[in-house]
């Protein structure tokens, strides 16, 4: 019989400690320290507790438990003496029926990596789903950790040491994250499109009105309906629109039936539920005004699966339940896919988001893609009108709106190394885009001296060596030469164009301006000096857009209300949100990534446990709301 909360937290302090055995490998002390801070309100609670154990531990015991640990396909599983649940872990993911090549393969990857680090290979080896990695990503992984540095990769095995006990913890207590899975499948599903050139290496790749854009919109058309949107539309620049109206279902289901997804049960008829709703018939609410949510379904090139698609998937799970339960809000969801924010195609970044604000620039419709295609013709191509007036329509009255909420995946490491699944955003940093060239003169590499060339791919990795000093002088500034090119070079020639990106970030206006100021005037001294010449062009421009008080104080309640702690941090990346902040109010929640955090990269991950959290939070944030406009 699964375990429950009141169980534990009334057991006796050794019947408790027997409940949590196994979670830890032959670490019992672990759990038992953790059973100091009953009672715990959630498993969510639970978890964290034990993380502090560990994390205040100090080295040496946490080095104990990292090598407590069996190697994967190892030693132990040949003598059958692993633990059962470590038994289990490695048997699902078929790690007791390799191939011989494979697991000759794994003992030489767990000699080489018990030679470099002085302890064994840890991996959650039931992966992100909990439903088990494929033998392939096991030894990827294993393969690409050996290369990490020897105090990151103790702090990556404790991660999964961690991760390994979340499921082992949610199976003693019966416990299925199902909202979070399904999000996550939702996410799975929706990676099948990718650009040509791309799907044959296996690699996802969305970018503006591309067949493979196309087909993310109309899936997620399509699902919003199948889900219960009243209204799911593609508007006139490729956003998907999803609209639950306020006020009661025009049928409402009777108590019980419907789909559930995991929410609590509603409460009897008549009474407010916890999102808000209420289950009688009531008049549809006159006037009432709309939460604005979502983000984008575009990727960069390569990139991975969960940048943007969560914010469009966690608040579609939260209408799903509504629906499934026949209730609706004192106010209208309207869930945004925006259709392009990456600025891979057309120098056009947060062109979706920027249309709603009024802000989409008519140039833009000329602009050519690398293959010569105007954006115009690539919206007539997908059916789109491609019109200025059409576009103007899209913008939004903040008059109609309670303001803006994005859910996202951090895309850096901080929550990552806290332990922490979510964290609440204090700001987005401003930021600044350049395209440039600098103009030099190709010549023989071999007759030309060099105090006499003219360089112009030396000029540019010059600025971008100023760029990362200045940048590391300010502490909380970055500063980005992404893209380096020198065309139709050879290496027999000295650069004579050298075309560069430079992208430029701080948390205030007036930080990135300095830091831009200086940059820029860098590259005229450098240019000047060497004899070059270039040209810059500014492609974007983002304000800093700090959480509006109110909305921040709402996630914050509601993360608190799962039994997470609160984390505060900036965003450096920049979001749809930072457009929206134009208009109305806006605050973010964030989802920790696994593999430190890192996108726009094909590692880049999140649990669905960590997701079932971010649903459950983004349904606390509408019942804070409903409570609100009802009273």
């Amino acid at each position: 019989m699964p375990i429950t909360l009141d169980q534990l937290n009334a057991a006796p302090r050794a019947e408790a400690v027997t409940m949590l055995d196994g979670l830890y490998e032959h670490s019992p002390w672990i759990a038992e320290a953790a059973l100091k801070q009953r009672p715990f309100t959630s498993l969510a609670a639970l978890k964290h507790a034990m993380v502090c154990v560990l994390n205040e531990a100090g080295v040496e015991p946490q080095l104990a438990l990292i090598r407590a640990h069996p190697e994967l396909a190892g030693k132990a599983m040949v003598s059958q003496t692993l633990t059962a649940e470590s038994t289990n872990e490695q048997s699902k993911a078929g790690l007791t029926n390799c191939t011989p090549e494979e697991f000759a393969h794994i003992q030489q990857l767990n000699a080489d990596y018990n030679a470099k680090f002085g302890f064994p290979f840890i991996l959650a080896v039931r992966g992100p789903r909990g439903t088990g990695l494929s033998k392939a990503q096991i030894i990827a992984t294993f393969e690409r950790r050996l290369h990490h540095p020897v105090h990151f990769e103790r702090a990556e095995c404790l991660r999964n040491i961690h991760r390994i006990a979340e499921i082992r913890l949610n199976d003693k207590f019966g416990f299925e994250p199902t909202l979070g899975n399904a999000v996550w499948d939702r996410h799975e599903d929706l990676a099948q499109h990718t650009d040509p050139g791309y799907a044959e290496l296996g690699q996802l790749t969305v970018t503006y009105l591309t067949d493979a854009h196309r087909a993310c919109a109309a899936q997620l058309q399509r699902q919003m309906l199948a889900l219960g949107f009243d209204e799911a539309r593609i508007d006139a620049v490729g956003n998907v629109v999803g609209l639950y109206h306020a006020g009661p279902h025009p049928n409402p289901l009777p108590e019980g039936e419907g789909v559930k997804t995991g929410f609590a049960a509603g409460p009897p008829q008549g009474e407010t539920h916890p999102l808000g709703g209420q289950r009688p018939a009531q008049r549809r609410s006159v006037g009432a005004k709309t939460l604005l949510t979502g983000s984008h379904y575009d990727t960069v090139r390569n990139g991975g699966k969960y940048d943007g698609r969560l914010g469009i998937f966690v608040p579609m799970a939260c209408v799903q339940q509504l629906h499934a339960e026949g209730r609706r809000l004192p106010f209208a969801i309207e869930v945004v896919g925006f259709a392009e924010e990456e600025g891979q195609r057309y120098k056009a970044t947060f062109l979706g988001s920027g249309a709603l604000t009024g802000h989409f620039n008519p140039a833009w419709l000329d602009q050519q893609d690398a293959d010569g295609i105007t954006m115009r013709a690539a919206m007539q191509h997908a059916g789109l009108p491609a019109t200025l007036d059409a576009i103007s329509a899209l913008q939004r009255d903040p008059a109609n709106y309670l303001g803006f909420v994005e859910v996202h995946i951090e895309q850096g490491p901080v929550l990552n190394e806290l332990d922490l699944p979510l964290g609440i955003v204090t700001s987005i940093n401003a930021s600044v885009r350049y395209l440039g060239d600098v103009i030099g003169m190709a010549s023989h590499a071999g007759t030309t001296p060099m105090d006499r060339r003219r360089d112009a791919a030396c000029a540019v990795a010059e600025l971008a060596l100023y760029a990362e000093q200045r940048a590391a002088a300010d502490g909380d500034s970055v500063a980005t030469i992404g893209m380096l090119q020198v065309p139709n070079g050879s290496i027999n020639v000295v650069p004579g164009r050298c075309s560069f990106s430079l992208d430029l970030r701080a948390p205030s206006d007036a930080q990135r301006d300095a830091l831009a100021k200086n940059v820029l005037a860098k590259l005229d001294d450098i240019c000047h000096r060497r004899g070059l010449r270039h040209t810059l062009e500014e492609t974007m421009r983002a304000a800093a857009a700090p959480s509006a008080p109110a909305w921040q104080a709402r996630w914050e309640t509601a993360v608190a209300a799962l039994g997470v702690p609160l984390h505060r941090l900036p965003s450096g990346a920049g979001h749809d949100a930072m457009k929206l902040h134009e208009l109305m109010p806006q605050a973010m929640l964030f989802v920790r990534g696994q593999n430190s955090g890192i996108s726009h990269n094909p590692l880049e991950s999140t649990t669905s446990d960590d997701m079932d959290l971010c649903v459950r939070a983004f349904a606390h944030l509408l019942g804070q709301l409903a409570s609100e406009h009802q009273s």
